[in-house]
């Protein structure tokens, strides 16, 4: 199958692409380049580059397609937080913009990368499921339920969109993010000798290996239309529910002699939620999961270890979203909605 990979130089991108590739898929990337270069491995080559803003995609830029992943948005709460006028833009009306187009055009399987992260303060007593009410906390949650939403709306016999429901990610990538919870208390701890919490570590976190994700997303890519369409599935592992405070004790396992710290300032994290994800696993029982918390930290600080991964490295623009796009625009690379200076 020819498959649109949106965001394809993204974390996940530069994972998913490869493993798209090892199912025998044709992968053309699409992505603005915001985060490309900035590499801690060689990353897998795609089949075609359509380098495109994804507020500017035209009707050209799916030609030959017959199925789309969109992954490309700005990626996590602090980027939303950053610029939430930005977020409605990029995540949500390029989102419809991009769904619209694919439908004129007869490219029936959409699927969409939404977020755990839209249940928000939930009830922790119990697993939130896909029927669960959503309370999305902040710009980039929101634009997720928004999405969802408006491409359910859409949804007919020409149209599959179907909802990926993410838990955290974490696992080693050539375009690794340390701002996300594991990856990042496990740099710490390879580079500092200690694994440092910014919360008092008792929110709830399901995590999600960007190599389960991938083949998450490739068994919802070609499953049969009646198990799919117009469905959301939360993704991940009942046994990958996590609080915060257990996965900075699995960090000290993989990294022994590390002291366990935190800020002075930790507080409690009012995003924390249980997630069951029973629904993905009796729909699509055969994706094998592979990965849990503890093999995911012990891949993580090998890789950092065997690239010598230096500090500056980790913490600042390379590895950290938000401090990459602070820099496109001081540098004025990009102008303030993050439009590419000619």
């Amino acid at each position: 199958m020819k498959v649109l990979l949106t965001g394809y130089q993204g974390y996940v991108g530069s994972v998913m692409s490869g493993y798209l590739k090892s199912r025998g898929h044709s992968v053309i990337g699409l992505d603005t380049g915001y985060f490309n270069g900035l590499d801690l491995w060689t990353p897998p080559s795609v089949d075609e580059v359509r380098t495109v803003d994804m507020r500017n995609v035209q009707e050209k830029d799916i030609e030959g397609v017959e199925a789309i992943i969109h992954l490309a948005a700005l990626s996590n709460d602090p980027l939303g937080d950053f610029a939430p006028e930005l977020t409605d833009d990029i995540n949500f009306k390029a989102t419809m913009k991009l769904a619209e187009i694919a439908k004129k055009h007869g490219i029936k399987r959409f699927v969409f990368a939404s977020s755990c992260s839209l249940y928000g303060a939930a009830d922790v007593s119990k697993p939130v499921d896909e029927t669960s009410p959503t309370l999305p906390l902040t710009p980039y949650a929101k634009s997720k339920i928004d999405c969802e939403n408006a491409l359910l709306a859409m949804k007919d016999e020409n149209f599959e969109p179907v909802f990926m429901r993410n838990a955290t990610c974490y696992g080693d990538s050539p375009r690794i993010r340390i701002d996300v919870v594991l990856n990042n208390l496990t740099a710490r701890a390879i580079v500092s000798g200690e694994v440092k919490l910014l919360s008092d570590g008792s929110a709830w976190r399901p995590l999600l290996h960007v190599e389960d994700m991938s083949a998450s997303f490739e068994a919802v890519l070609t499953a049969p239309a009646n198990l799919v369409s117009g469905e959301a599935f939360n993704v991940g592992t009942n046994e990958q529910n996590y609080q915060v405070i257990d996965i900075a004790r699995t960090v000290q396992k993989v990294v022994p002699g590390c002291d366990l710290t935190y800020s002075d300032d930790a507080q409690a994290d009012a995003r924390s939620y249980r997630v069951s994800f029973d629904k993905l696993h009796s729909v699509l029982p055969n994706i094998g999961f592979k990965w849990n918390a503890e093999k995911g930290a012990a891949q993580v600080a090998e890789r950092l270890k065997a690239e010598k991964a230096k500090a500056e490295d980790l913490f600042g623009r390379k590895h950290i979203r938000l401090e990459q796009l602070k820099y496109l625009v001081e540098n004025q690379n990009v102008n303030a909605d993050l439009f590419w200076n000619a």
